[in-house]
């Protein structure tokens, strides 16, 4: 049964990843959609249409068919038997995401939560703190646009972004790099789903209780699903790397990991700055040089620096000496029955053949073991090194 559970945990991320991913693209695709539908509407020139409260409309080709989606202010004077809900691709997408969480990280909390090196915590608390930033990050970021509702959206942007920059702080802090990326992700995340469903389906249904019930539905209603929409536009590509990061170890390895999530969502904000104004016909080339030029400096910034050689008048090390370090430091993972990432390292074959990966890993990127939890030397990582640059041998 233990080797089987592996396996079956495999299956559970495989198909959990497929469905987050599936459902992320149609939640993404349908907000960016209406962004830019928002954005590329004209006043309707038909009298019929200014009559019937139209206060926007578009004419569009695409599929060899011709489209004219209409927008009406508040709301339509008489509402359609047939309306179609967006709602559910944002449910499906935090459910999936949520449990894909659970499965990489809460249930394996002592290997990816946990770091020693950054805050010796056991794994039931740092499971404990992964869930506060999300409960905590929603209730900070819907108490700020709560109190600030009738202030400058400019006011209200900074303090989200000066929270966001707080939080990534503390969360590299407290977690691994890995995982604290993607708690900031999954943070920001649960704000946007929140925002769907706490703010704009309720409001939405609540404009057509009061159609239904002949009142005058109230306008507010559909200003703050419009305030929350334009927040969940801007959060969408900076969640998008922080789910991406754990494959790029050169961004959450750095001693200030912090600071390069927060660069790095930044010019994911700047990138989609030049999408929004494009939509409304304005063309600002400095919001994606802008973009360019941080992602520039970060990559120039955290780029590996080659490790000093040190002098050492002795033989190369050959495989004898480093399959002690691969069976002490390594074996557990990558064995017949746990081959971690479909690596095994459990014979001088398979080490031999993954030597490349064993130097990229253990020693250019240090990512491995992970979180160094089989406590490798620095000594260790040397022999592996003057293994590998002697040929492998």
């Amino acid at each position: 049964m233990e080797t089987f559970l592996p396996y079956v945990l495999d299956w559970a991320n495989l198909l959990l990843r497929w469905l987050h991913v599936i459902v992320a693209i149609a939640w993404i695709g349908a907000s960016f959609y209406f962004v830019w539908l928002d954005n590329s509407l004209h006043p309707p020139k038909d009298a019929a249409l200014q009559a019937q409260g139209v206060n926007g409309e578009l004419w569009a080709v695409h599929g060899g068919g011709f489209y004219n989606p209409q927008k009406y202010m508040v709301a339509p004077r008489h509402l359609p038997e047939q309306l179609h809900w967006f709602y559910w691709e944002a449910y499906a997408t935090w459910l999936s995401g949520f449990a894909l969480f659970c499965v990489l990280y809460l249930f394996n909390a002592k290997t990816f939560l946990v770091d020693p090196q950054v805050l010796n915590i056991t794994p039931g608390t740092a499971v404990g703190l992964a869930l506060g930033f999300l409960a905590v990050g929603w209730l900070v970021y819907d108490t700020l646009c709560r109190v600030l509702a009738k202030q400058a959206e400019r006011v209200l942007g900074l303090l989200i972004v000066a929270y966001v920059v707080l939080a990534s702080y503390v969360a590299c802090h407290v977690f691994s790099g890995r995982a604290a990326f993607l708690i900031i992700g999954a943070m920001l995340a649960t704000s946007m789903s929140a925002n769907v469903f706490v703010w704009i389906i309720p409001g939405q249904r609540k404009v057509i209780a009061s159609m239904k019930a002949g009142e005058e539905p109230d306008p507010i209603h559909g200003q703050r699903g419009k305030q929350r929409s334009v927040h969940n536009t801007y959060f969408t590509l900076p969640v998008l790397f922080a789910m991406m990061s754990n494959h790029y170890s050169m961004t959450y390895t750095h001693a200030h990991n912090w600071l390069v999530l927060v660069l790095i969502m930044v010019a994911g904000v700047l990138i989609r700055q030049f999408f929004v104004l494009r939509h409304k016909g304005v063309v600002n080339w400095s919001f994606p040089i802008a973009a360019v030029a941080v992602l520039t400096a970060v990559a120039v910034w955290i780029a590996p620096t080659p490790a000093p050689v040190q002098a050492n008048s002795g033989p190369a090390p050959v495989l004898a000496d480093v399959m002690p370090i691969i069976e002490q430091r390594c074996v557990m993972c990558h064995n017949a029955q746990l081959a971690s990432k479909n690596v095994r390292l459990d014979s001088p074959e398979a080490v031999q053949k993954q030597a490349a990966l064993i130097h990229q890993q253990a020693v250019v990127t240090r990512i491995m073991p992970m979180n160094n939890a089989t406590g490798i030397t620095e000594a260790e990582r040397t022999t592996l090194a003057r293994w590998f640059e002697a040929g492998a041998r």
